[in-house]
């Protein structure tokens, strides 16, 4: 069996999770960097509940996914086309 059950601590929660082994690290490394978001908005921002700051974290990591998706697209559209054109322009000139 290939898979390992994990307990992480979101936001002073605990949640038992069923991960592959080699997802574990990411797992955990996701899990600091959600509470470190999470404690960052609570200095910095007013707020009521632990569920505004949860909201506020997942604002900002759809954000940063929307933003690298963007960053992709561009990457794609524009960035390959010209590595592909700079590659057949050295081919043709490149002398042996």
């Amino acid at each position: 069996m290939n898979e390992l059950s994990i307990s992480v601590t979101i936001a002073d929660r605990q949640y038992r999770l069923t991960v592959k082994r080699e997802e574990e690290e990411t797992v955990r490394k996701a899990t600091k960097l959600i509470d470190k978001i999470i404690n960052e908005y609570a200095v910095n921002y007013a707020f009521k509940d632990k569920q505004d700051l949860l909201a506020m974290a997942s604002l900002h990591f759809a954000t940063e996914a929307v933003n690298g998706e963007s960053q992709l697209t561009f990457y794609e559209n524009h960035l390959e086309a010209k590595l592909t054109e700079i590659d057949r322009i050295l081919t043709e000139n490149i002398v042996v």
